[in-house]
C-alpha cells in the first residue's frame, strides 16, 4: 500500500484511530490535550505537569459549581444526580431519554416534602372546573313538569343562546361555544326554577375579581313578588313609643335651634314591570352557580351612577365608594348600569313592533306589540341606513325615570298645603321633563363630537348576499345587535361604562357654608384715638345742653 510522503505508519495509525473514536487531536486548551503525544502512557505513575493539571481540574470544577441565579443549582450536583439516576434504574436506549431523566430529577427535587405516610391529592384544574358545571347536567324534579308549564304558557321562555352566539359569533362577537352552551344550560335552570314567561340572555359585564352573567326575565302575571317590608310587633312598638317619649322630654328641657332646611322630596321609582323596572335581572358569576335576582332600581341610584365611574368587583354586597355617595350597594350599581345600557342601546328593526292600534299611545307609555305585516329589509339597506332601526327600551330622563312625575306635588302631599292653581301650572311647565318617544329612529341620536353614535357593518364583506347586519355602539362599548330577516337579537359584552371623549374627572365637594352673614352690625369696628373721643364728648354735651335750653323755654312758656 503507498503511503503518503513525510508521514510514518506509526502517525497515520493514531490519527485514523482519533477519527475513528469521533474526537480529533485535543486542542491546547482542552483538558485531554498532552494526553496522546508518544512519551505519555496512562499507565505511568507520573503525569507531566501534575500542578497544571491538577489546577486545570479545580477549575472546571468550580465553574460546575456555579449556582444558578434561576432556580439555586448548580451543574455538578445535578449531573451527578442525573448519572446516579441512570445507574440505579439502568433504562435503555439513554441517550434518547437523557433529556427527559434531567427534568424528572430537577422536578423531585422542588417537589413537596410530605411528613404524613400518604402524599396530599391534588385536584387538577380541569376537575375542578367540571365539578362546577356538573349541576349543569343532572336533570332536576322540577323539569318533569316544563312541558306542562310550556303548554300553559304557549311556548318555552328558554332562549336559544346557540342560535344568538351563531349569528354574532359571524362578526367576530360572543363568546366560546363551551361558555356559550354552559350558559344555555344555566338559563334552562333559571327557567324551570322561578315562574318565567320570558327569558333572554342579556349579555357579560366583566369584573376585576369575578364576572357578571346577566338573564333579563319577565315574570308570569301574578308572580311578581314585592317588596315585603320589615313587620314589627307589639312589642317592639311600645319600645318605639316608650323611646320617642323619652326623646320629647329631653327635647323639651333643651331645645336646640332648629333647621329651616327642607330637603328635596324622594322621587319613588317605578312601579315593577313598567318604565327602568319593565324587567326582572337575574345576575351570576359562573354558569353553575346559583342565579341571583336583583333588586328594582330607583331613580337617586341612577341619577347618582351618571355621576360616578366605578369598576365592578364581581361581588353583590361589595360597598360602591364614590362621590357623590351611592345610595346602595354593588348590586344596586349593577341594577342602575343595566337600566341605562338597556334603555340606549337596545334596538331593532324599523317597523318590527308598533303602537296598539286600539290603545293610543299614552305618555310614557311603553307598551308595543310585533307587526305581523313587517317586511324585512335588504341587508345592505340596513347597513347604509340608521333609519332602518329603532330603539324599542323607553327613555330614561334626567330625574331616573321613565315617566316624568312632578316634585312638587309629593312635597304638597308631604306637607299637606295647598297652593294656587296658577303657580303649580307654572311650575310644572318649567319642571316638565320630555325624552325621544318610543320607537325613535337611531338616525336621530346625537353622536360623540365627531364620532357617530352606531356603526353598522356586514358580518363579511367576502359574501355579502349572505351576510348579517351587525350594529355596534360608541356610546357603549361592547352593546352590538344584530338582524337578519325577522330575526334579531341585542347583547353586551364589557365593563359597563359609557364612553367619553374626555379623561374621567370626579365631581369636586360643593364649597363649605358660611357661618354667619357678614356685615357691618357683626363686624368689629377699630378703637376711636383720644381726640376722637373728646370730641365726641364734647357734641354728647352739648346736646345735653341744647336740651337743657329747650326744656327751660317750654317751662317759661307754660307759666
Amino acid at each position: 500500500m503507498d503511503q503518503s510522503p513525510g508521514l510514518n505508519p506509526s502517525q497515520g495509525a493514531d490519527h485514523t484511530y482519533a477519527y475513528e473514536r469521533g474526537h480529533g487531536p485535543y486542542q491546547p486548551h482542552e483538558p485531554g490535550y498532552g494526553l496522546d503525544q508518544p512519551d505519555y502512557s496512562p499507565y505511568d505513575d507520573q503525569i507531566p505537569d501534575p500542578k497544571a493539571r491538577m489546577l486545570a481540574i479545580q477549575n472546571a470544577k468550580a465553574y460546575l459549581l456555579k449556582t444558578s441565579t434561576t432556580s439555586g443549582l448548580n451543574l455538578y450536583d445535578h449531573l451527578a444526580n442525573v448519572l446516579t439516576k441512570i445507574l440505579d434504574e439502568q433504562p435503555t436506549n439513554t441517550v434518547d431519554i437523557i433529556e427527559n431523566i434531567s427534568k424528572d430529577v430537577k422536578w423531585a427535587r422542588f417537589q413537596k416534602k410530605m411528613d404524613t405516610l400518604r402524599d396530599e391529592y391534588e385536584i387538577p384544574p380541569t376537575y375542578e372546573a367540571a365539578e362546577k358545571c356538573k349541576a349543569l347536567f343532572i336533570k332536576e324534579n322540577g323539569e318533569e313538569n316544563e312541558e306542562i308549564i310550556e303548554e300553559e304558557i304557549g311556548h318555552s321562555p328558554l332562549p336559544n343562546v346557540m342560535e344568538t352566539a351563531f349569528y354574532f359569533e359571524q362578526a367576530g362577537v360572543g363568546l366560546s361555544k363551551d361558555e356559550s352552551y354552559y350558559i344555555f344550560l344555566a338559563l334552562k335552570n333559571l327557567t324551570s326554577v322561578q315562574p318565567i314567561q320570558t327569558c333572554r340572555f342579556w349579555g357579560k359585564i366583566l369584573g376585576l375579581e369575578m364576572n357578571y352573567i346577566i338573564a333579563e326575565a319577565q315574570l308570569r302575571e301574578g308572580e311578581e313578588e314585592e317588596e315585603a317590608g320589615e313587620e314589627v310587633t307589639e312589642e317592639e312598638v311600645k319600645g318605639m313609643d316608650e323611646v320617642e317619649e323619652q326623646d320629647e322630654e329631653k327635647e323639651k328641657e333643651d331645645e336646640p335651634p332648629k333647621s329651616t332646611y327642607k330637603p328635596p322630596p324622594d322621587i319613588p321609582k317605578e312601579e315593577n314591570g313598567t318604565g327602568a323596572n319593565k324587567y326582572v335581572y337575574f345576575v351570576c358569576n359562573e354558569p353553575g352557580k346559583p342565579w341571583v335576582k336583583l333588586p328594582p332600581v330607583t331613580p337617586a341610584q341612577i341619577v347618582c351612577a351618571r355621576k360616578i365611574k366605578k369598576f365592578f368587583t364581581g361581588r353583590l354586597d361589595a360597598p360602591v365608594v364614590s362621590f357623590p355617595p351611592f345610595p346602595g350597594n354593588e348590586a344596586n350599581y349593577l341594577r342602575a348600569q343595566i337600566a341605562r345600557i338597556s334603555a340606549g342601546t337596545h334596538v331593532s328593526p324599523t317597523g318590527f313592533y308598533q303602537f296598539p292600534e286600539e290603545e293610543e299611545e299614552e305618555e310614557g307609555g311603553d307598551t308595543y306589540e310585533e307587526n305581523p305585516e313587517f317586511e324585512p329589509p335588504a341587508v345592505a339597506e340596513m347597513v347604509d341606513s340608521l333609519s332602518t332601526w329603532a330603539h324599542h327600551v323607553k327613555n330614561i330622563l334626567k330625574q331616573g325615570r321613565c315617566v316624568w312625575i312632578n316634585p312638587q306635588k309629593l312635597e304638597e302631599k308631604n306637607e299637606e298645603e295647598e297652593e294656587d292653581e296658577e303657580e303649580e301650572e307654572e311650575m310644572d311647565e318649567q319642571q316638565a321633563e320630555t325624552g325621544p318617544p318610543l320607537l325613535t329612529l337611531l338616525s336621530e341620536d346625537e353622536g360623540i363630537k365627531d364620532i357617530p353614535a352606531w356603526t353598522a357593518q356586514h358580518s363579511t364583506n367576502l359574501i355579502p348576499q349572505h351576510s348579517v347586519a351587525i350594529i355596534q355602539s360608541n356610546r357603549w362599548p361592547g352593546a352590538y345587535a344584530f338582524a337578519s330577516g325577522r330575526k334579531f337579537e341585542n347583547i353586551y359584552f364589557g365593563w359597563g361604562h359609557k364612553y367619553s371623549p374626555e379623561n374621567y374627572t370626579p365631581i369636586l365637594p360643593p364649597p363649605v357654608q358660611e357661618e354667619y352673614p357678614s356685615g357691618p352690625a357683626i363686624t368689629e369696628a377699630r378703637d376711636p384715638t383720644l381726640e376722637e373721643e373728646l370730641a365726641f364728648k364734647a357734641a354728647q354735651e352739648a346736646l345735653a345742653a341744647g336740651e337743657e335750653e329747650e326744656e327751660e323755654e317750654e317751662e317759661e312758656g307754660d307759666d
